[in-house]
């Protein structure tokens, strides 16, 4: 699956990783709801990497629609608010 990181870029990680990069926004929800700006900072810096660690990026001159997309690594807990609801960013 194609996953675009803001401001990163894309990368192609493997479909293995859907459930714990879900497990991980689950838990994004939850702390945004709590307003625990320190918990959301740690998760957060957790998802972006296992994309990061995991996945191999998509060249530039290649154009490709993501799968999904994820915030960029400096989106502040108010603005996250918006984003991680309900079942959070990633689809169940």
């Amino acid at each position: 699956m194609i996953v675009r990181i803001l401001t990163e870029g894309q990368f192609e990680l493997p479909g293995s990783y859907l459930d714990e990069l879900n497990e991980i926004d689950n838990r994004l929800v939850e702390v945004v709801e709590r307003d625990d700006r320190a918990e959301f900072e740690r998760l957060l810096k957790d998802l972006l990497d296992v994309v990061r660690e995991n996945g191999a990026p998509v060249p530039v001159d290649r154009i490709v629609e993501s799968d999904l997309v994820l915030p960029e690594p400096d989106i502040t807990l108010e603005e996250a608010a918006e984003l991680f609801t309900g079942e959070g960013i990633v689809p169940d």
